[in-house]
Order: structure tokens, then C-alpha cells, then sequence
């Protein structure tokens, strides 16, 4: 049980989280926790920065009317609104900011809401940006959320679910500029670090508020103790759970054995791969782009002469259930601008360039196919 006690895998996931730490340029007094995913990384991060902007009242007395908002892009990940409402916030305590063509947050549509809600008698406590959005893997200026969440004293929260492991790249790290000025980082190890579901980490820079924010031992499990009961301060201390296994064993061996040298390399391939695909789509007219490629992800779609924007819907969702019925591939459909798109993730370390030429024959065939039916 990782929750607490002084044995031999909490060591292991304390140095994971001094290998994360050293990764993402974060100070070594900062606090982490290897939980499940980004959405319970996530939620941790929000409640720490909700406790510490009302100095930690809440803990034993509710909002008691607090008026709290936060700010993130609309291409955001939903486990930031549900945090808010599983935090007694409300989502509609998150404001959605809307994106440039590029998909990355409006950074002057970010000031005017943050202005508004404060001429309205609201107090904006909390800034999400994102490195790598679900949709498009658009990486926000991380850099100019930082300057901002600074100068309007907001917690600056980093979805880094996608491409914070892209750190590990020499090539795409450059595009991460800022994330060592968060305050507070969410990501996975299942998606670019090629770890087994489930296994993502939250980083925090303020250890002290981050502990303060869940700190809370029964008379069993107090602090101070000696042999077993020692090695305070424990996991539970800083996360909900007190019942924890030994996630953190598997992303420290596969870190270890790989090094982040090899994974970089990785993440690297997949880019190229993406880009690839996307210079194939470019070169042929039958298919159109919808978002540029910044990183591993390519939308895209097929259009065929005289279709409704809805009937092309219909025909690119058509398309991607017969690759996936096929057996070939798992491309994905999602919505940007209003249209239904195919969207390509490549994530996987097994994944080579002339699987690039197969998708990209299969979405010519069934694009025709499917279009020459009424």
C-alpha cells in the first residue's frame, strides 16, 4: 500500500518524482503524487489552488459564498470542468476562452474575461494552459500565460496530459517554453512515455500549500511516528487516497530501462510520422487539412464534389468506422470550426512510416467508395 509507511516503494516513487521534477524544470522543493491519469492529477492541482486562494478556510467551513473563477481555452480538456464541479466550484466557474486559427488560447479574449469578472465582483484565482490539446495537439503560449497569471495573481496550471513527456525531446522541447514556470503540472506517462494505463503524475510547485491542502491523519496513522509509522511526510498527505498500489513501480522500471534519451526519440518519430501524413493530405485534392500539425496529431478531410457540409460529415464518419471494421487502423473523428474531421494520433512506439502510406490508401479508398453511394 503506497498510501503511507516508510518501506521501500515509497523511495521508488518519491525519486520518480524527482526524475519528473528534474525533467519539467521544476525546483527539488517542489511536492508530486503518481496517481491514475490527468484528471485525477487534475483535480489535485485545482483543490490546492482553490484551498490556497481562500487560505485554506474552506477546508472546515465550505465556500461560504466565495465567487471563484478560473480560465482556460475552449479546446481544453473536459476533466478541468469536471474537476471544477467534483470541487463544488461549478464548471460554469471555468471560462471558456475562446482560440486562434492555430487552436491556441486567445491570450486578449483571456484579459478581457479576467477584467469583466472582476469589475463584476468576482475573484479569478486560477489559469489552465495547455501543452498539447486533445483535438488538435495545440500547445498554448506558455510563456505569456506564465507573464499573465502573474501579474493578475492567478495559479498557473499546466494540462500537460499530451506533450509534457515531449520534454524529453530535444526537438519539440523548445515548443514547451514555460511549463518550468507552472505552478502546478498535470500529465500521463500512458500516452508519450508508452507506459501501461493507468499511470500519470501532478507536480506542484508549492509543496507546502500542496501539502496543507490534504494533510489530515487520524489518530492510527499520526505523524512523528518511528519504524513503520515512519517516513512523514506520506502520499496521503497529498491526495485523496489513502488505499494506493505500487503504480509508480512500472513507469520507474520503463524509465530506467529505456532512459529518456530512447523515449525522446520516440515522441521525435511520431511527430515526423504526423507530419508525413500531413504533406500526403497537402498533395492530394480530394482531402483538405483542418488544423495545422504542431506535434503528433493530423485532422483531417475528405471532400467530395457536390456534398452538404453535413452529408460530408456523415461520409468521414462512414470513413473512419470502415478503417476501424477493417481492422487496419484506429483513426478517431472529432469536431473543429463545426465539421466532423478525422483525427490520426500516432502515440505508438511501433508505428513506422509506410503505416502513413496504408492509412493514407485506406482513406482514399473508402472516401471514393463511400462517395459514389447515394
Amino acid at each position: 500500500n503506497c498510501g503511507g509507511r516508510d518501506h521501500i516503494a515509497i523511495y521508488i516513487e518519491r525519486q520518480l518524482i524527482g526524475w519528473c521534477k528534474t525533467l519539467m524544470g521544476f525546483p527539488e522543493t517542489a511536492s508530486g503524487l503518481i496517481v491514475t491519469g490527468t484528471s485525477m492529477a487534475t483535480l489535485i492541482a485545482a483543490k490546492t489552488a482553490r484551498d490556497a486562494a481562500l487560505s485554506f478556510s474552506n477546508r472546515a467551513l465550505g465556500l461560504n459564498g466565495a465567487r471563484l473563477t478560473a480560465y482556460t481555452s475552449e479546446q481544453a480538456h473536459s476533466c478541468i470542468a469536471r474537476a471544477f464541479d467534483l470541487l463544488g466550484l461549478g464548471s460554469d466557474a471555468l471560462r471558456k476562452v475562446r482560440v486562434t486559427p492555430e487552436f491556441k488560447i486567445d491570450v486578449e479574449d483571456l484579459t478581457r474575461q479576467i477584467e469583466r469578472d472582476r469589475a463584476l465582483g468576482f475573484q479569478p484565482f486560477f489559469l489552465a494552459g495547455t501543452a498539447g490539446t486533445v483535438n488538435t495537439a495545440a500547445i498554448d503560449d506558455l510563456v505569456q500565460l506564465a507573464e499573465i497569471s502573474r501579474r493578475e495573481n492567478l495559479w498557473f496550471h499546466i494540462d500537460g496530459a499530451f506533450a509534457a513527456c515531449a520534454m524529453t525531446s530535444p526537438e519539440i522541447r523548445p515548443k514547451l517554453k514555460g511549463i518550468e514556470q507552472a505552478d502546478s503540472i498535470a500529465f500521463d506517462f500512458h500516452k508519450w512515455m508508452h507506459v501501461n494505463y493507468d499511470a500519470g503524475c501532478v507536480l506542484i510547485r508549492h509543496a507546502d500549500l500542496h501539502h496543507q491542502a490534504f494533510t489530515s491523519r487520524p489518530d492510527y496513522l499520526a505523524a512523528g511516528g518511528k519504524a513503520v509509522a515512519a517516513g512523514d511526510p506520506w502520499p496521503v498527505d497529498f491526495g485523496p487516497e489513502l488505499s494506493r498500489g505500487f503504480r509508480a513501480l512500472k513507469v520507474w522500471a520503463h524509465w530506467l530501462e529505456h532512459g529518456s534519451e530512447k523515449i525522446g526519440q520516440a515522441i521525435t518519430m511520431n511527430c515526423q510520422q504526423a507530419a508525413y501524413l500531413a504533406r500526403r493530405i497537402d498533395a492530394d485534392k480530394r482531402f483538405e487539412r483542418a488544423a495545422p500539425v504542431s506535434l503528433n496529431i493530423c485532422c483531417l478531410r475528405y471532400n467530395a464534389p457536390g456534398l452538404s457540409p453535413e452529408a460530408g460529415d456523415t461520409l468521414n464518419a462512414r470513413i473512419v468506422e470502415q478503417i476501424q471494421w477493417q481492422g487496419l487502423a484506429v483513426p478517431s473523428t472529432t469536431r473543429l470550426n463545426g465539421r466532423l474531421v478525422i483525427r490520426v494520433n500516432i502515440t505508438n512506439h511501433r508505428t513506422r512510416q509506410e503505416d502513413m502510406d496504408i492509412l493514407f490508401e485506406a482513406l482514399e479508398h473508402w472516401g471514393h467508395k463511400l462517395s459514389a453511394q447515394p
